[in-house]
C-alpha cells in the first residue's frame, strides 16, 4: 500500500511557503492566458496541418482540429478544476498525488517529462528550420553540418535558442511573461493575416471531396498503423473517418500546452480565479484559429499537393505570391520561441515539485534568492533541451509528446472523479460539470485519440515507462518525503509502545 501513499492536499499547499521552496508570485489572468496562446500556437499551426492534411484528412483535418479540441476541452475542465483547488507546481503530478497515490504521481511525472522535455526539443529543431528557411530568403546559406540534425552532425540553432530561453526563464517569470506577450502578439498577428489574406484565394473545387475515400498507403503501413485498426483487424487506411482521428491524433500536438498553465499555479496570485479563465481561455481562442487555418490552406491549394514542411508558405507560393513567405517564417519563428519557453518553464516546474517531494534529489529544488525561480532545475532542463535538440529529427519523436499528453489527460481526469468522493469538503473555486460524466468522458476520449497512435509510438512509450519503474523502485520509493514522514510517524509509536506497554521494566518488576 505505500505505492499508494496519497499527499494530502493540505500539505500539498503548506510545502510552497517553505522558505527555501517558495516562488514569486507575479502572474495574472491575462499573463495566464497568453502563456496558454504563447505555448498552444507553434508548430501544430504552421507545420502540421500540411502533414495531417496530406497524409490522412485532406480538407476534413478542419474536423480533426475540432475533434482534438473537444478532447483538449474536456481535460481542460477538469485541469481548471484541479487548478483551482491545488494551487501547487506539478500540474498533472500533484494532483495525482493527492489523490491516486505516490506510485501513480511518479507516473505521470515521468509522462510529463517526455511531453515537455522531448516536446521543447522537437520545436527547437521546428524553430532552427524556420530560421533556416527565413534566412535563405535573405540570401544567407547555413551550413547543414551545424543546422540540421537529420543529416548534420548538431543543430547549432536548435541549441542555441533552447539556451538563450533557458536565461530569460531564470531571471524571472515576470520577466519571462512580458516577452512572451511581446512574440504572441506578433504571432497571432500573423495568423490573423494567412486567415484573412488566405480568403482571397480559396476555390471551392479544393474542397471537393472534403473527406477523401480511405485509402492503404505509406503513411499507415506496418509498425505506423493505428493501433487502433490493428486491434479490430481494420484494414490500416488513411482518409475516411478513421483518417479524421487518426489526423486528430497527430494534429493533438497542436494542443499541447494548454496544461502548463496548471503547472505555473504557485507563481499566480489569484489562483483560484485566474487559472481556469487561463486553461480555458487560451484553448478556446487557439482552437478557433486551428480550424479556420486548416479551412483557408486546404482552400488555396489542394490537399495532395500541400507542402508537408511549410504548408502556409508554400500555399501563398503556389497562388503567386512568394513574398507572403517571409512574414509567414516570421511569425512561424515567433510562435516556435514562445512554445519552446513555455515547454521548458513548465518541465522545470514538475521537476521541482517532485524534487521538493523528494521523489528526486531535493538539491534541485532549490529557489534563487533574488530571481524567486528554481535556477538549478531550469539551467538542467535547458542544457537537456540544447542537447536533445542539437541530435533529434524533427519528426522522431512528435508522436511520443502526443501520447504521453494523452496519458497525463486519462489520469487527471479520473482523479478529479475520485477527489470529488475522498474530499467533498475541499472549497473549489472552479467546478467541473457534470461530474463524473464530463471526468468519464475526457478519458474515454483521451485514450481512444491514444489508440489512434502507431504501434511504435505504444512501443517506444512502453519503454520510456519501464525505465521510470526503474527509478522509482531504485531511488524515488525510498527518499520520498512521504516515506520518510511516514517512517518518522512509525518510529515515534514505537518509541511510545516501547514506554507505555511495559512500564514495570523499569524497576526490575514483571
Amino acid at each position: 500500500m505505500s505505492l499508494l501513499r496519497t499527499k494530502s492536499v493540505e500539505q500539498s499547499i503548506r510545502d510552497t511557503e517553505e522558505p527555501e521552496y517558495r516562488l514569486r508570485k507575479d502572474l495574472t489572468a491575462l499573463d495566464l492566458t497568453v502563456f496558454g496562446i504563447g505555448v498552444i500556437i507553434g508548430t501544430g499551426i504552421f507545420v502540421l496541418t500540411g502533414v495531417a492534411a496530406k497524409d490522412y484528412a485532406g480538407p476534413a483535418v478542419a474536423l480533426s482540429f475540432v475533434v482534438a479540441g473537444v478532447v483538449c476541452a474536456l481535460a481542460a475542465l477538469c485541469y481548471a478544476e484541479f487548478a483551482s483547488t491545488v494551487p501547487v507546481a506539478g500540474s498533472a503530478y500533484t494532483f495525482s498525488y493527492a489523490t491516486l497515490g505516490e506510485l501513480p504521481a511518479w507516473i505521470i511525472g515521468w509522462d510529463l517529462v517526455l511531453e515537455l522535455a522531448l516536446g521543447a526539443a522537437v520545436v527547437s529543431v521546428g524553430w532552427s528550420n524556420y530560421l533556416t528557411n527565413l534566412l535563405e530568403n535573405f540570401g544567407i546559406s547555413l551550413p547543414g553540418v551545424i543546422a540540421d540534425s537529420a543529416d548534420g552532425v548538431f543543430n547549432l540553432p536548435a541549441a542555441m535558442i533552447a539556451l538563450l530561453l533557458t536565461a530569460v526563464l531564470t531571471i524571472g517569470i515576470k520577466i519571462s511573461s512580458r516577452v512572451n506577450l511581446v512574440i504572441v502578439t506578433l504571432k497571432v498577428a500573423v495568423v490573423l493575416f494567412v486567415i484573412f489574406a488566405g480568403l482571397f484565394f480559396v476555390k471551392g473545387e479544393n474542397y471537393r471531396p472534403f473527406i477523401p475515400d480511405p485509402v492503404s498507403g505509406k503513411a499507415v503501413e506496418g509498425l505506423r498503423a493505428p493501433l487502433v485498426q490493428v486491434l479490430f483487424g481494420v484494414a490500416p487506411v488513411s482518409f475516411g473517418v478513421f483518417g479524421i482521428f487518426t489526423a486528430a491524433a497527430v494534429v493533438f500536438f497542436a494542443y499541447i500546452g494548454f496544461d502548463v498553465v496548471a503547472t505555473a499555479a504557485e507563481e499566480t496570485r489569484r489562483p483560484q480565479r485566474d487559472l481556469p479563465i487561463g486553461i480555458i481561455g487560451s484553448l478556446a481562442i487557439c482552437t478557433a484559429l486551428y480550424v479556420a487555418v486548416s479551412l483557408v490552406v486546404t482552400g488555396m491549394q489542394h490537399y495532395t499537393k500541400l507542402d508537408e514542411h511549410a504548408p502556409l508558405a508554400a500555399a501563398f507560393a503556389a497562388v503567386g505570391h512568394p513574398g507572403f513567405a517571409v512574414i509567414i517564417a516570421l511569425g512561424g519563428l515567433a510562435g516556435l520561441t514562445t512554445v519552446v519557453m513555455i515547454l521548458m518553464l513548465g518541465q522545470a516546474r514538475v521537476l521541482f515539485a517532485m524534487s521538493r517531494d523528494h521523489l528526486l534529489p531535493p538539491a534541485f529544488a532549490k529557489v534563487h534568492p533574488r530571481f524567486g525561480t528554481p535556477y538549478r532545475i531550469q539551467i538542467t532542463v535547458g542544457v537537456m533541451t540544447a542537447i536533445l535538440a542539437g541530435f533529434i529529427p524533427l519528426a522522431a519523436l512528435a508522436e511520443m509528446v502526443n501520447i504521453g499528453t494523452l496519458c497525463a489527460f486519462v489520469l487527471v481526469s479520473i482523479a478529479v472523479i475520485i477527489l470529488r468522493r475522498t474530499r467533498p469538503d475541499l472549497r473549489r473555486a472552479f467546478r467541473t460539470p457534470l461530474v463524473p460524466l464530463v471526468p468519464a468522458f475526457s478519458a474515454l476520449a483521451a485514450f481512444y485519440l491514444m489508440l489512434n497512435l502507431a504501434v511504435e509510438t505504444w512501443l517506444r512509450f512502453l519503454v520510456w515507462m519501464v525505465i521510470g519503474f526503474f527509478i522509482y523502485f531504485l531511488y524515488s520509493r525510498s527518499h520520498s518525503k512521504l516515506a520518510r514522514l511516514v517512517g518518522d510517524e512509525v518510529a515515534g509509536e514505537r518509541e511510545v509502545l516501547a514506554e507505555t506497554t511495559f512500564p514495570s521494566d523499569r524497576d526490575g518488576k514483571q
